[in-house]
């Protein structure tokens, strides 16, 4: 009875009803429907094939087939899913559900006896990968020319084909990536994603374990290198330096006043104030020092008394020793003078050797200090008198400027 204009699908299925003998039945391309739950259809007992392939069928169809029914066909209709609730086919083995609107691969909770299935040109993205668990008696399925989206959710697919045993029909030429745009094309079996990129917990706990050991390589950096010290010590030259540029321009803290200032640790006092100071402050040519126990400024931070000496002096004399390096603040002069020499573009380190300092000696956050001994020439406190005076000529040499 194909290519006629039957209409009503439960009209057919009661016309049926008294053919005891009727066995196959072609209804397709058609104009059947069947939109009303509450009309009952009857078919006939003996009734084991349908076709109703090419008609105006929906979900509700499935309301209305023969109880005996082992083959049948509902391809090219506007079925989008097989509802779960409808009366249970055990005799059904073969359903053709091509051309629909599927997006998911039907279970087989009301077709025990299910062999063969079609749902081949349908809307199925990512079809379902325990579809063969759900079904253990289907020997054959046809699913492909589906426009399948290549992701994550597709690789249990990808694996169940392997472990089908060759029950997907049409593997691989019909099984197509459609989506995402740059896989179009690309066949299913060629299609593969790492581990790591599907499974959430396990990219989560990478990422976790990869974020926490950047953090604790930043901070041993941070430790290692000193950087929350360097950062302080920039901020304070910063305030400083906005200080001095608020200023007027007549302001005297910005002229010259010292022809050095000396940057030493409190236990070699005694050598800087018994031999340092007389020997630059005596004389006709006598050199204005700048010392922190006489030129410090009550009242301010030690950290700012320290920047503005070093600004206030044409140079930054250091004594070096095992003594120098053990000292916090020696640290804190020399980073500033450091930061002038650059900052200026001047020549206004001198270096004074006055014990010798073993590289082991020197921390890792002293690697200024490292560097500037490489690379610059420094005076070696002689332990012969008779070498002094060339040191004390060297060192007037190194210093001589006139101070306005």
């Amino acid at each position: 009875l194909q290519k006629n204009k039957f209409e009503s699908l439960p009209k057919v299925s009661f016309m049926t009803s008294r053919m005891k003998s009727l066995k196959y039945l072609d209804m397709s391309n058609n104009l059947l429907r069947h939109d009303r739950a509450d009309v009952q259809c009857q078919w006939a007992e003996s009734l084991t094939e349908l076709d109703l392939s090419s008609n105006q069928l929906a979900d509700a169809v499935f309301e209305c087939l023969p109880v005996n029914v082992k083959k049948l066909g509902l391809q090219n209709n506007q079925i989008s899913n097989v509802p779960g609730r409808v009366a249970e086919l055990k005799s059904l083995e073969e359903l053709n559900l091509a051309s629909n609107r599927l997006a998911d691969l039907p279970g087989c909770s009301d077709f025990p006896s299910l062999q063969f299935l079609n749902v081949e040109m349908n809307s199925i993205l990512t079809p379902s990968a325990d579809f063969f668990q759900s079904c253990p008696r289907v020997r054959e399925l046809q699913a492909g020319h589906n426009p399948f989206k290549c992701s994550c959710e597709l690789q249990a697919f990808i694996r169940l084909e392997r472990q089908s045993g060759g029950k997907l029909f049409g593997w691989p030429a019909a099984y197509v990536c459609e989506y995402p745009e740059g896989l179009r094309g690309t066949e299913l079996k060629d299609f593969h994603l790492s581990q790591l990129a599907c499974n959430t917990t396990l990219l989560l706990v990478t990422a976790l374990l990869l974020t926490l050991v950047l953090v604790a390589a930043v901070a041993f950096l941070c430790i290692y290198l000193d950087v929350p010290w360097y950062v302080r010590m920039t901020w304070q030259w910063t305030q400083t330096k906005r200080r001095a540029w608020h200023n007027t321009p007549g302001d005297p803290g910005t002229v010259l006043q010292f022809h050095a200032f000396i940057s030493y640790s409190e236990r070699d006092s005694v050598w800087v104030k018994n031999e340092l100071i007389p020997n630059l402050e005596k004389g006709e040519s006598c050199v204005q020092l700048c010392q922190h126990e006489r030129n410090f400024i009550p009242g301010k931070s030690i950290v700012e008394n320290i920047i503005n000496c070093i600004e206030k002096s044409y140079k930054s004399i250091f004594v070096l020793s095992p003594n120098f390096v053990q000292s916090e603040w020696c640290h804190y002069e020399l980073y500033f003078a450091h930061h002038k020499l650059f900052s200026e573009n001047s020549n206004s380190l001198i270096l004074i050797l006055l014990e010798p300092i073993p590289p082991y000696l020197i921390p890792a956050r002293y690697h200024k200090l490292k560097a500037l001994m490489a690379k610059r020439t420094y005076l070696e406190w002689p332990k012969e008198r008779s070498k002094r005076a060339l040191f004390w000529a060297n060192l007037r040499a190194a210093i001589s400027i006139n101070l306005p």
